[in-house]
C-alpha cells in the first residue's frame, strides 16, 4: 500500500494527511487488542496476515493507465465532481 499512499501524497496531500490520522488511530486500537489477548490463534493469524501482506503492494501491480484513472477519480471526488447514484441510474435506464 505504500506505493498508493506515495502516489496519493503527491496529488492529494489533504487526503493522505486525513488517511494517515485514521490509520494511526486504527494501529493504536489493533495494538491494544493484541496486547490484551491471550488467544494464541489470534496472534498466529495476525502474524500470518503480516507475512502475506509483506509480498507485493497491489498498487504496484496495476498498469499505469489504471493508476492514472484511480487518481483522477479521487481528484474528481475531492473537487465535488460527483453525481448521486439514483440520479445516474435514472439517466441510464
Amino acid at each position: 500500500m505504500h506505493g498508493l499512499i506515495s502516489a496519493l501524497s503527491i496529488y492529494f496531500p489533504n487526503f493522505v494527511k486525513n488517511n494517515a490520522m485514521n490509520i494511526q488511530a486504527e494501529k493504536l486500537e489493533i495494538m491494544r487488542l493484541i496486547l490484551e489477548t491471550n488467544n494464541t490463534s489470534i496472534l498466529e493469524s495476525v502474524k500470518e496476515l503480516f507475512a502475506k501482506s509483506a509480498t507485493v503492494d497491489f498498487w504496484d501491480t496495476l498498469p499505469q493507465e489504471q493508476r492514472d484513472d484511480i487518481l483522477l477519480g479521487i481528484k474528481e471526488v475531492e473537487q465535488g465532481e460527483v453525481e448521486d447514484f439514483d440520479d445516474f441510474m435514472k439517466k441510464h435506464r
